[in-house]
């Protein structure tokens, strides 16, 4: 990159939560680095946080720094991270000019010398205006233009791009257009179609429809454990197990068996032996010994016989033992916040794969 010359500023936003920012952001960043590198990345504005290196940052950046390895310190990655109190603090004691020298020197840290900068933000365009630093006003103080990521459908998402458009046209910020993502495969090109016609009249563009894929939605038995807690019995090589399917055992054994299949999570009391017995058949008698269960979760904290521990350890299949019972641990699992973590490959190269196939990238620098 030319001395001096500004590098181009994409900001991933989203009309609210769980639309996909993070997978698109890190599928943009692989298209980037092979269309106009180098490319850097920046989270400026982080809710959920990590600790790394004794560095608290957001758990994207921690995943983009993985994958990507870039040469910035991690604070300057994730300059501003929202704690507990963070919000109140401000209220009562209000100083924005902290928060925007903080996020713009790390901006240009990050920045120099890329040719591109992707910035995620947090949420829906208004995230952040309770302390001064929405997601529209930080996109308009480092001069950036805008992707919206919304879930796929048709009604719904226009009219939420609009909602959120209109924040980000208040601050003056430009809008690239839109990427509609999570859509039914089998709907793909009907939902292309609307959507397109639809934005187009509002006088945005459709950048790329990305179909769902069961692949990124489905938690690993490692975020299982991060998320829920507990002590793991058995099975750490194996925690990046997929879970297809959550199983409660209220059953008998013989009737569990119909419902344990492959990439299952059986969620049971610590002393249902037979449960965790009949999860443990399944095992061994897969084909190649493959593991049908992909993990068991073992409630009210109740640790089962140590014969059973024993057996579970001549298994691959990861145990943890948690304090819960098995409808409210099972309720927790289904609300789950589905994040690709660093160790997930497998998602990450799924989600290279949809952004270089279904979204426009080389629409999106050229009008950057």
């Amino acid at each position: 990159m030319a001395i001096g010359k500004k590098p181009k500023r994409l900001f991933v936003a989203a009309t609210r939560q769980d639309q996909g920012k993070t997978t698109i952001s890190l599928g943009l960043l692989a298209a980037f680095e092979e269309l106009a590198p180098p490319v850097g990345f920046i989270k400026p504005v982080g809710q959920r946080y990590v600790e790394v290196d004794g560095v608290r940052l957001d758990e994207d950046v921690a995943l983009m720094r993985a994958v990507f390895k870039p040469d910035v310190g991690l604070a300057d990655m994730s300059p501003v991270t929202v704690g507990r109190s963070f919000t109140r603090d401000y209220i009562l004691k209000p100083n924005r000019e902290a928060l925007v020298d903080r996020v713009r020197g790390a901006f240009e840290r990050v920045a120099e010398g890329k040719n591109v900068v992707v910035i995620e933000g947090t949420g829906h365009a208004g995230v952040g205006s309770c302390f001064d630093m929405s997601n529209a006003e930080v996109a308009r103080l480092l001069g950036a233009k805008v992707i919206i990521v919304t879930e796929g459908g048709i009604g719904g998402p226009i009219d939420e791009v609009m909602l959120n458009a209109g924040v980000f046209h208040e601050q003056g910020v430009e809008i690239l257009g839109v990427v509609l993502n999570k859509v039914r495969p089998e709907k793909l090109d009907s939902v292309a179609t609307f959507v397109e016609e639809g934005l187009v009249r509002k006088g945005i563009a459709l950048l790329g429809v990305i179909p769902h894929e069961d692949v990124l939605a489905n938690p690993t038995m490692r975020q299982i454990l991060d998320e829920v807690g507990g002590d793991l019995l058995n099975g750490e090589g194996y925690l990046g197990n997929e879970i297809e399917t959550v199983i409660v055992g209220a059953m008998t054994a013989h009737r569990a068996l119909d419902y344990i299949y492959h990439n299952s999570l059986l969620i049971t009391p610590g002393d249902r032996d037979d449960l965790v017995l009949a999860a443990m058949s399944s095992y061994a008698v897969g084909d190649d010994k493959a593991n049908f269960v992909a993990g068991i979760l073992l409630t009210g904290g109740v640790r089962p016989h140590e014969n059973i521990v024993r057996l579970l350890r001549r298994t691959n299949i990861p145990v943890i033992l948690v304090k819960g019972d098995s409808y409210s641990i099972a309720a927790a699992v289904h609300t789950l916040k589905i994040k690709i973590q660093p160790s997930d490959t497998r998602k990450i190269i799924m989600a290279r794969r949809l952004v270089k196939r279904f979204v426009n990238v080389q629409k999106i620098l050229d009008t950057l």
